[in-house]
């Protein structure tokens, strides 16, 4: 084997085997993680107007809570009986669309909201959604 470290590379090494900086172990799971206060509601068999008036009440109340995730089941649409009408859109009256619109529309929801987005399949995959709240500061 050549020797071909150079001084400065040398010098370096020394002084971090000699420094007290510890370096992260990334194969260890850091206890920082965000831990969120998270409740959920379930939205199958409402009706638009009935999941909307809930949805609302729901974010408000749990804003004041200090919750910070909200899971909210809507189920797919798969058993609407939207599509034996042909005046009624198929997609924009299932609950799973038009709930996230009507939050998105609604603004003073929207400034307690930081972020809306798809669930992961544990919570429901494409029948739910995540609500991450920002942050209540006001003093119980």
């Amino acid at each position: 084997m050549i020797n071909d470290i150079s001084e400065k590379d040398k010098k370096d090494w020394d002084s971090f085997i000699s420094s007290d900086e510890k370096l992260p172990n990334k194969d260890f799971k850091s206890s920082k993680q965000k831990l969120f206060k998270v409740k959920s509601i379930d939205l199958h068999g409402y009706t638009l107007e009935e999941a909307n008036k809930t949805i609302e009440i729901f974010i408000r109340q749990s804003f004041k809570e200090k919750i910070n995730k909200l899971v909210v089941v809507t189920g797919k649409g798969l058993h609407s009986k939207n599509e034996k009408n042909p005046y009624v859109s198929k997609d924009l009256s299932i609950l799973k669309y038009s709930v996230p619109e009507f939050i998105e529309n609604n603004k003073s929801l929207m400034s307690i909201i930081n972020e809306i987005k798809d669930a992961s399949i544990e919570d429901g995959g494409s029948g739910a959604f995540y609500i991450f709240l920002k942050r209540n500061k006001s003093i119980k």
